[in-house]
């Protein structure tokens, strides 16, 4: 494209459209990294713990979230585009003051948690290849490593630094190279659903679809596409809020593209823990680590090695997406100025919230909270928070007073109700479950 074509798109405060010849990898972005967000180390555990306790039964549990997944993530990038604003400005907007201070107290502290346990698991993978190096310098270094890059770094070239640790989740596909497995079961366990209704495994579906149905991923997807709009050169509402087809479809595309590749990566994980641990009798694995270390005997040191690697490149992707969703949603809530675009000193306090809730992560492994434990209710809270959300994410994108012409078809309002009725069930039985006298 011409660079006067650019400067004009520029100036009229609309974004460039890549071309096709552009090729399909420069037309992802915030799709891509968000689905990629969703594999952390934390949903790596989950995904892990799947597969070994349950084998290829739960399988089907990939294919069955993808559409779910998409959908909602396709609902706020749409609020994202249409609105010019972040999920917590329309929340603020279009909802009671409580509703608002409730989801966003929620997140930060859901968030935080999750932090905790991905710098946890993050340490303990070096540790696997390092065991000489200490768990709470290696945990201070990430922590530090991510809000360095998060905080001193142009967003333009933060964007692309998360585009690429995407690359990272590549591990786990090419991890299935190194075992042997029924390709026939796996293809029956893909595609036909397998339940038992017993507590321990509608437990385990409710951290699956906690870490896969994230809040955090709301809100982030939502206010990425306003930071994409803002790179673009539409730095006002007026501006923000001309999505046009075309932008439309690239979104989708992107949004779909990030959700298929974060369920796939759901899928090999859970095919190579059943492949190799459950087939073996390693059913009590508990973190990613644990899981990266039962491999090697069974898939040999290539496949221990890309788990271990990978769970390290995940958590440089998550736990700035964990961190800069709350930084968004209390910026919004009391509008503050926000936004990764703006350097520090433009936005002390929204930054200050990126430095709180990775702090707050950070010394949760000082504390004496077991982190095993940690990873899998991390992924259990964001299934009981998520049904909250979903409710405010479906009514307002199937208003048409917020949305108009881009609010939710008659498919996409019936699939929102029936994901939330779905994560609400989920969340519920996990509380019956805990609550519940042994």
């Amino acid at each position: 494209m011409p660079n006067e074509t650019k400067n004009l798109a520029k100036h009229i405060g609309r974004p460039v459209v890549l071309s096709p010849k552009q090729g399909f990898w420069k037309s992802l972005g915030p799709g891509l990294v968000t689905g990629a967000a969703d594999d952390d180390p934390s949903g790596i555990a989950t995904y892990s713990q799947t597969g070994s306790q349950y084998g290829f039964k739960l399988l089907w549990l990939a294919a069955f979230s993808f559409p779910l997944m998409a959908v909602v993530q396709e609902m706020c990038a749409r609020v994202g585009m249409v609105t010019g604003r972040g999920l917590a400005a329309n929340i603020r907007l279009h909802f009671s003051k409580w509703v608002l201070y409730s989801c966003v107290a929620l997140l930060f502290f859901a968030n935080s948690f999750n932090i905790g346990a991905d710098l946890g698991a993050m340490a303990k993978a070096v540790q696997l290849f390092a065991p000489a190096l200490s768990f709470s310098f290696l945990i201070i270094f990430f922590a530090g490593l991510c809000l360095l890059l998060e905080i001193f770094i142009s967003y333009r070239k933060y964007a692309k630094v998360l585009k690429w640790l995407t690359v990272a989740l590549l591990a786990y596909i090419f991890s299935a190279f190194f075992i042997h497995f029924d390709a026939k079961a796996v293809l029956s366990y893909a595609l036909l659903p397998h339940l038992s209704f017993n507590k321990d495994e509608i437990f385990l579906i409710c951290g699956i679809l906690g870490t896969t149905i994230s809040p955090y991923l709301f809100f982030w997807q939502t206010s990425q596409e306003v930071e994409e709009e803002i790179l673009e050169g539409r730095t006002n509402i007026k501006q923000r809020a001309l999505a046009s087809d075309e932008e439309i479809k690239k979104m989708r595309k992107d949004v779909w593209s990030g959700m298929f590749f974060s369920n796939l990566i759901m899928f090999f994980i859970i095919l190579t823990c059943a492949a190799t641990l459950f087939s073996h009798g390693v059913t009590d694995i508990k973190t990613a680590s644990e899981a990266a270390t039962a491999l090697k005997p069974f898939a040999g040191p290539y496949a221990f090695y890309l788990f271990g690697l990978g769970i390290i490149g995940t958590g440089l992707l998550a736990i700035p997406v964990l961190a800069g969703s709350a930084a968004y949603a209390l910026a919004e809530t009391e509008k503050w100025k926000e936004g990764l675009y703006r350097k520090f000193k433009q936005a002390h306090a929204f930054y200050g919230v990126i430095i709180a809730s990775t702090l707050l992560g950070l010394a949760m492994n000082f504390t004496k909270l077991d982190p095993i434990k940690a990873l899998i209710y991390a992924a259990v809270l964001n299934g009981l928070v998520s049904p909250i959300i979903l409710v405010l994410v479906v009514k307002m994108s199937g208003n048409k007073k917020i949305m108009g012409e881009r609010k939710n078809g008659p498919v996409a309002k019936a699939a929102g109700w029936v994901i939330t009725a779905t994560m609400a069930v989920v969340g519920l039985a996990t509380l019956v479950i805990l609550f519940m006298p042994k």
